[in-house]
């Protein structure tokens, strides 16, 4: 019998082989897997495919609106940047995580080769796709309650985020 540790450490092998090898096989899109794949571990990495779902829908939906950048990399780092030093201006970006002063650390390396597998299917498979969100381009954590809230129609509750489309 082949102990469970075992097939993790090769399932994470796999994964992490895809992920290194990918950029030559495919382009752009695995550039912009990468860029999903990060937002949905800083976003919603924690809430279950469910959440990792509803962050891509988001994350696509903005890309096919006119009101936002037209590539998942340019979606998902929207934000003003310092002139000189290019970081991220403090609280500031489209998702918040990317300027909100802390590290973009990854810290589970085997749930982001999940999620980077996740994103990646997303973008390159021919799956039936529906929108989780019912077309939200916007959500926020339940916890806090923004302005922009207001001005929008809510559209689901999925694990910790509420959303909302226009």
């Amino acid at each position: 019998m082949v102990e469970l540790g075992y097939i993790n450490m090769i399932k994470y092998l796999l994964l992490f082989l895809l992920f290194v090898t990918s950029p030559l096989i495919y382009g752009d899109v695995q550039k912009d897997a990468r860029c999903l794949a990060e937002n949905i571990y800083f976003e919603a990495r924690n809430q279950g495919t469910a959440g990792w779902l509803a962050v891509t829908d988001v994350t696509l939906n903005r890309m096919q609106s006119p009101d936002f950048p037209n590539t998942i990399c340019e979606v998902v780092f929207q934000g003003p940047v310092n002139k000189d030093t290019k970081i991220p201006i403090r609280n500031k970006c489209q998702f918040s995580w990317w300027c909100d002063g802390l590290p973009e650390d990854i810290d589970n390396m085997g749930l982001y080769f999940e999620i980077f597998y996740f994103s990646n299917v997303m973008l390159t498979s021919e799956r039936l796709m529906f929108d989780v969100t019912d077309g939200a381009t916007y959500y926020h954590h339940h916890s806090i309650n923004p302005k922009w809230s207001k001005d929008f129609e809510k559209t689901i509750r999925i694990g910790d985020h509420i959303f909302y489309k226009e």
